[in-house]
């Protein structure tokens, strides 16, 4: 059996839930709010709904030291999430965190930290080490995840150029993301599936972006940017671009419109609307790939724990694309090209 604690309710604990489905050896054994602001009972209320009883803390450092887990979720305010892994990294708690896991170069720079020095204590203790994991659940969509395993296959041949879209619908949206210390900014938050994409895409190093933000239009939502467009370089003279927003509008049939398009030497694929289109030389045109996906993000988190599987999404990965993020964000804000990713 696997004891799992649980911090915060801000963000995709549905990726626990629906895991959970599929792992009747892990136990729900503690929650805690992570913060007094937040609220604990729907976590709770879904806890008990599921048939798990954890105990409830308000202090959520007090809850590892007295339950020891052995893995813990992080869905905190975005701010703590660094942390929040960093505590349950350093008493060599697994974790699986809410994205983007830094809101800073410095939070990150503290983070990684956390984990080489947990890493190394805790060698041996392990089958594949102390893992570290983000909820950047969407490696798991059966069509990207489709698209991906065509790639890796050399359907397209080597990949040249990538374009990632992120557009959602803008709704109702808590007071915490009007505030960039709290919500850290459309780039980090929403566009870190796009820059995932495209470093999981490419298999290639970032090495420099230009990027551009407004909030413009972001209906009195503070300094929420609504429109973003990112351009990457990476190593190889691979270019990529990840255009992101929140305009998509009310009436559309689902929140977010996710696409990807990868040019490669052979070929062109592209998802969009949930399909997978691929022409190359063996097509005479676009053929339509059947999608499926058989693992679950925090189902492949868990039996990576355990020894069982190789996660598709390793911690060196989260930091890359985290930095990526960051630094995307900073040109932004700044104006001006990146040059040093990779280098911090």
């Amino acid at each position: 059996s696997m004891k799992l604690c649980m911090i915060g309710n801000r963000g995709h604990n549905s990726y626990v839930w629906a895991g959970l489905a599929r792992l009747p050896q892990v136990r729900v054994v503690g929650i805690s709010p992570g913060t007094p602001e937040d609220d604990v009972a729907p976590l709770q209320a879904t806890c008990d709904s599921l048939g798990h009883a954890p105990v409830v803390f308000a202090d959520y450092r007090q809850m590892l030291d007295q339950l020891r887990p052995d893995v813990v979720s992080v869905c905190g305010p975005f701010e703590l999430h660094a942390e929040m892994s960093a505590e349950a990294l350093r008493r060599g708690i697994h974790v699986f965190c809410e994205k983007p896991v830094a809101l800073t170069l410095t939070q990150l720079a503290d983070l990684r930290a956390a984990y080489e020095t947990s890493r190394a204590a805790f060698q041996g203790w392990y089958a594949n080490g102390l893992h570290f994991g983000a909820m950047m659940g969407l490696r798991y969509d059966p069509a990207f995840y489709t698209a991906w395993r065509a790639v890796q296959e050399g359907a397209v041949g080597a990949v040249r150029l990538i374009n990632a879209q992120k557009s959602y619908k803008l709704g109702r949206r808590d007071a915490y993301y009007r505030d960039r210390a709290t919500y850290g900014g459309t780039i980090p938050w929403v566009g870190v599936h796009a820059i995932d994409w495209i470093a999981w895409f490419s298999g290639a190093a970032f090495e420099s972006v230009y990027a551009t933000h407004s909030t413009q239009f972001n209906h009195d939502n503070g300094d929420l940017e609504v429109s973003a467009l990112c351009h990457f370089t990476l190593h190889g003279e691979i270019f990529a671009s990840a255009s992101i927003d929140y305009l998509r509008p009310s009436t559309a049939h689902t929140h977010g419109d996710d696409r990807v398009r990868v040019m490669g030497t052979e070929g062109a694929i592209e998802v969009r609307d949930g399909a997978v289109y691929l022409i190359n030389g063996e097509t005479d045109g676009e053929v339509v790939l059947p999608v499926a996906c058989e693992r679950q993000v925090f189902q492949d988190f868990v039996e990576h724990v355990e020894g069982k599987t190789t996660a598709l999404l390793g911690a060196d990965e989260v930091f890359a694309v985290t930095e990526a993020c960051l630094l995307a964000r900073q040109s932004a804000d700044e104006g001006q090209v990146v040059h040093r990713i990779g280098e911090s």
